[in-house]
């Protein structure tokens, strides 16, 4: 097997709607988190998905910034810079809720409880150390990250253009309602998911109307 830029792009292309996918798929019907339901199997296969999720996005979304980067500019520079290091954020602090939260429910309910209200946007009793502090930095470059990036997708005018306008909405409408209830702010990760699928095969489709250099003699 050839690897190319082609092959790598059209790679990154999936990785960005399976993100998209993943991302609306566990927002389905996903119970409320607290001491009890944290330690459940459910909660445990979300998170592992939302790993996953994590970890596509940031695939796709580096795919997005190389297959345009010349007219991305600097705007999209600093958008694909914050916006994924809003994902490797989501990616640390899911696999804490995931892996490490359940593991001490039952021996420290209470730090269990102030982390799970703390990234719910509410008030922890307790304190959280720097986990505290990760959980807002991850909510500012998630929404601003895809604020920014979205502009600049827009902006380089190559993929559909009402998907990256969707994504910077989505930040714009997240933020707004950041103070929502759990099971609202759940369903604004719909336009996030919808943008990246949408953008995911855009770019996928961009790179079947690229003509491809002949070698030589051939």
């Amino acid at each position: 097997m050839i690897i190319t830029a082609t092959t790598l792009t059209r790679a990154a292309g999936a990785a960005a709607v399976a993100a998209g996918a993943i991302f609306i798929g566990v927002q389905i019907g996903h119970p409320h988190l607290d001491v009890t339901t944290i330690v459940t199997t459910e909660v445990a296969v979300r998170n592992t998905l939302k790993l996953v999720m994590a970890a596509l996005a940031l695939v796709g979304i580096t795919g997005l910034y190389l297959s345009q980067i010349r007219r991305n500019g600097l705007l999209g520079l600093i958008g694909y810079v914050v916006l994924g290091a809003g994902y490797l954020s989501i990616l640390s602090t899911t696999f804490v809720s995931g892996y490490v939260l359940p593991s001490i429910a039952d021996t420290n309910p209470g730090y269990v409880r102030d982390v799970l209200e703390a990234a719910s946007n509410g008030s922890p009793v307790g304190d959280i150390g720097p986990l505290g502090a990760v959980l807002k930095l991850q909510g500012f470059a998630y929404l601003a990250g895809g604020l920014v990036f979205g502009i600049a997708l827009y902006r380089a005018h190559v993929l559909a253009r009402w998907a990256p306008l969707l994504l910077a909405a989505g930040g714009l409408v997240t933020a707004a309602l950041a103070v929502a209830p759990d099971s609202l702010y759940r369903l604004l990760a719909y336009p996030n998911g919808i943008a990246m699928i949408a953008l995911g095969y855009s770019l996928w489709r961009t790179t079947t109307s690229v003509r491809q250099p002949v070698a030589v003699g051939s």
